[in-house]
């Protein structure tokens, strides 16, 4: 039998002293947690898609994660553009979506409610309109219908 190990924790943050090139432009994080993420994630998929999409370009060009340090900074800053857009345009309905989602571990099935609201708002004062990609062409979106088919485990 092997002796266990104690683990060893520290409680010091790691931060790494090589700098960025000059080349590459500082960028802060966006500042939010997962829940907030969630609850925008349709909206920067589609308000950040140009910058995404050259992003994803540029890692299938090159795998090393320098290669695309300025791609992947415009991809934070339009996020946290609409983030600041969302919280000064629909921060009250934002945040009861977020909350929802934070107090049902995740699930957009149980904030249903609270999505509609923010969507509208998102639409009525954004322009921007809640759509999954990948969904079937022509079929209504499943946060828009008013009875799902819910699935359950079958025992």
């Amino acid at each position: 039998m092997s002796a266990q190990k104690e683990a060893i924790f520290t409680h010091t943050k790691y931060v790494d002293p090589t700098p960025l090139p000059e080349s590459v432009p500082k960028v802060d994080e966006i500042g939010a947690t997962s829940a907030p993420l969630k609850s925008a994630s349709f909206f920067i998929g589609q308000y950040c898609k140009e910058y995404n999409d050259d992003f994803m370009l540029c890692k299938n060009e090159n795998n090393d994660p320098k290669h695309c340090l300025t791609e992947g900074r415009k991809v934070t800053r339009c996020a946290i553009n609409l983030i600041t857009k969302l919280r000064e345009n629909c921060g009250k309905e934002f945040e009861a979506h977020w909350q929802c989602l934070e107090k049902n571990n995740q699930d957009f099935y149980a904030c249903r409610k609270p999505e509609r609201t923010f969507n509208t708002c998102v639409f009525e004062k954004l322009g921007l309109e809640k759509k999954i990609p990948g969904s079937p062409e022509g079929q209504e979106q499943v946060h828009n219908k008013k009875n799902p088919v819910i699935r359950t485990h079958l025992k």
